[in-house]
């Protein structure tokens, strides 16, 4: 792919005019990846990034080398409401006074997390010691949810765009596609006449996309993540733009390597859950190792997604969810 992009310090220029910049990120996936678009009078900005000081020195940084004002950036487009996407929306508004846009479900789940009247961290703390998470654990992981807060503030004023509509960047014309599973209201853009899909996290090279169960969300959300790579492979794609990671063209390949993970995943919960292995924290420790109790951040991913394998195993009656003294057991069918 190398021979398709011009690379500089930490931006890459793809077909298209489409400029990658990598954005830092204060935890294991190093950065996340914003794209500036050309066109319409001026830039449309994807996914600015988590709100940090490195992350605002990076792009000063990128802006300097690439010659951007702040006034040249038009339009800031979301593909979902995950904070290291969506955390740096409302700083650029305030500078670029431009239109954030975002689907009204991804909004909505932002206002739930970050609103003046938020319960989301005792929702999701209660739901993870309903399946056996330790208190101490419990205690660490609302604590780094809290942590956020500055990181996605101010909040941006958002203008709503869904899933069937279209819109114009780089002088061609992007589907925005609906892609739930690892965040509800996430849209992909597809542009047919290039072969291009910004695809967000719902298809990600070398790393799979972190599925979770969320209160309030959607019920099962590996199923729906399951049913989108399905739509998503019906796609001619010949770049593919994701959040993590660098472009790549085997977008199919990576969709049917994504979903044989998720069934050999499912396969091992099952045979954990047949040896006697049967809360939901016990679950996540044989999975990811116990060294994922220290670090707040990786341990609330492992447990939601955990959960939304077992919740998808119950759904599809290949494990029996059963109330116990100290929370929920699963055991064969």
């Amino acid at each position: 792919m190398a021979s398709m992009a011009n690379e500089m310090e930490g931006v890459t220029a793809w077909p298209g005019g489409i400029m990658q910049v990598k954005i830092p990120l204060p935890f294991s996936l190093k950065w996340v990846n914003s794209y500036l678009v050309q066109g319409e009078g001026g830039y449309t900005l994807i996914d600015p990034g988590l709100r940090t000081d490195e992350a605002e020195a990076a792009w000063a940084k990128a802006m300097e080398m690439l010659g951007i004002r702040f006034e040249d950036i038009r339009r800031i487009v979301l593909t979902h409401q995950h904070p290291d996407h969506y955390g740096l929306a409302g700083w650029f508004q305030e500078r670029a006074g431009a239109q954030v846009w975002m689907s009204s479900q991804s909004h909505a789940y932002a206002r739930r997390l970050w609103g003046e009247d938020r319960a989301f961290n005792g929702e999701l703390v209660g739901l993870f010691a309903r399946h056996g998470m330790p208190e101490p654990l419990q205690e660490a992981v609302a604590s780094h949810l809290e942590s956020f807060t500055p990181r996605v503030s101010p909040q941006p004023v958002v203008t709503y765009l869904e899933a069937g509509e279209r819109l114009h960047m780089g002088g061609v014309e992007w589907l925005a596609i609906n892609a739930p599973g690892h965040a509800r209201g996430q849209l992909c853009f597809y542009a047919k006449a290039a072969g291009w899909m910004i695809c967000g996290d719902q298809v990600l090279p070398d790393i799979t996309p972190n599925i979770s169960v969320v209160p309030g969300e959607d019920a099962d959300p590996l199923a729906r993540f399951l049913e989108s790579l399905a739509e998503l492979e019906g796609y001619e794609v010949k770049l593919a733009f994701p959040g993590h990671r660098d472009p790549f063209a085997d977008f199919g390949g990576r969709i049917r390597a994504i979903a044989a993970h998720h069934e050999r995943r499912l396969a091992r919960i099952e045979e954990l859950a047949a040896s006697g292995t049967d809360t939901g924290y016990a679950i996540c420790e044989a999975l990811f190792g116990p060294r994922i109790a220290g670090n707040a951040h990786n341990l609330r991913f492992a447990m939601a997604e955990t959960l939304a394998h077992l919740v998808y195993l119950e759904r599809s009656g290949r494990l029996i969810a059963e109330e116990a003294t100290g929370g929920i057991r699963y055991v064969p069918a």
